[in-house]
């Protein structure tokens, strides 16, 4: 297996859980991290190795990550696996898979690349390298099948994990909320380039709302230490230190509970806040080049996962130019003034969340062992 980042981490771990209930001696092995570990996974090198951010940080790291690869191509080569499964990490795996397959390895691709967004001329690439594909949206297994490619619609996890109501009571609790409290969650991206790049305009936002609404609570959960220096850096740069924003070490899912309204970068928080059934305000802001160049590789209108699920514009999308602190504060703003719109995002995201959810570590684990010759599958035929 070989999992990329800390959302490929917990994807594999789950699957990983299934497919050990139901065949024990499977040993399990690659590229992984901390939660796969806890799941039985031996690690020849960390997850973390494979993150990089844009397209920069990819060039600059190009020898260093085509190195990993060949060697672990290599390893299991010398000693074969019995089945490959990759998750996500569409631009390391998708190599890997090609030549393992070449080889008469079997190989499951779990998260299909995002081919309806943009390149979608990849799909002549995955159907050589992939066995079969398993994806999470229910549009996307006939995209791979018009092309030949197997595919199976598991569903996506966060759907199983987060209840169809949100207790937003408990989370205020938990985060020492008043229950009557105006509370905004303002969540600028997990990454660093992606903190770098939203920091200063949502920080410019948040002054806007205390002005308008005295005694609004702030939050804004970051992920890593690094993001939260970022984000403070901007608080001083922007003469704003003494805002109130209360800044929380993860506690992503807890501050969007809690929340009446969120603020969010492009990205998988935006489908939590969906599932969570919270009105949101989706925004980006990347450089010019590299926004330029993936506009006009486009295929949909929207970036958000919650528009491209619900295929409307159910949330507002401020990208690029167009995510100013006051075009962000009214579009907020506006959530807060209609309860009748409230009410119904809270039931097409409640439709939403219903279609999703699809027991997906269970359902992918089907299709894995299928391929396994030990469970009765097929095997490499």
């Amino acid at each position: 297996m070989v999992a990329g980042e800390t959302s490929g981490d917990l994807l594999a771990s789950h699957l990983i859980s299934a497919l050990s209930a139901r065949l024990p001696d499977t040993r399990f092995f690659g590229i992984g991290g901390p939660r796969m570990q806890s799941a039985g996974f031996d690690a020849w090198w960390p997850c973390e190795r494979l993150a990089v951010h844009g397209y920069v940080d990819a060039l600059k790291r190009y020898r260093e990550l085509s190195a990993m690869r060949k060697a672990l191509l290599a390893r299991l080569l010398k000693a074969p696996p019995d089945l490959f499964i990759a998750v996500d990490a569409p631009d390391f795996n998708l190599w890997l898979e090609r030549r393992l397959r070449d080889r008469g390895i079997p190989t499951v691709h779990f998260v299909s690349p995002s081919i309806w967004a943009w390149r979608g001329g990849r799909i002549k690439g995955i159907g050589r390298a992939v066995t079969h594909m398993l994806c999470l949206f229910p549009f996307e297994p006939a995209l791979y099948e018009n092309a030949g490619i197997p595919a199976s619609y598991v569903g996506h996890p966060l759907a199983d994990v987060f209840p169809l109501v949100p207790d937003r009571g408990a989370a205020r609790e938990r985060l020492h909320l008043h229950e009557n409290a105006l509370v905004v969650a303002l969540l600028p991206g997990s990454r660093e380039s992606e903190v770098r790049n939203l920091a200063a305009t949502y920080i410019a936002a948040a002054r806007l709302l205390t002005e308008r609404h005295p005694g609004v609570t702030l939050l804004v959960p970051l992920a890593t230490r690094e993001t939260r220096l970022l984000f403070e850096q901007a608080l001083y740069d922007a003469g704003a230190p003494d805002l109130p924003l209360r800044i929380l070490f993860g506690h992503a899912v807890d501050a969007m509970t809690a929340a009446d309204m969120v603020l969010v970068a492009s990205g998988t928080a935006s489908l939590e806040a969906a599932l969570l059934k919270r009105p949101m305000v989706i925004s980006y802001r990347m450089g010019k080049w590299q926004y330029r160049l993936m506009k006009r590789m486009a295929y949909l209108p929207w970036v958000g996962l919650p528009n491209i699920l619900c295929r409307d514009t159910v949330v507002p999308e401020l990208l690029q130019d167009d995510a100013t602190p006051e075009a962000l504060a009214n579009a907020l703003d506006r959530w807060l003034a209609d309860a009748d719109a409230r009410a119904a995002l809270v039931q097409r995201f409640t439709d939403l969340h219903l279609e999703l959810r699809q027991n997906t570590a269970q359902r992918a684990a089907d299709v894995v062992l299928s391929y396994l010759p030990g469970a009765g599958g097929r095997g490499a035929a």
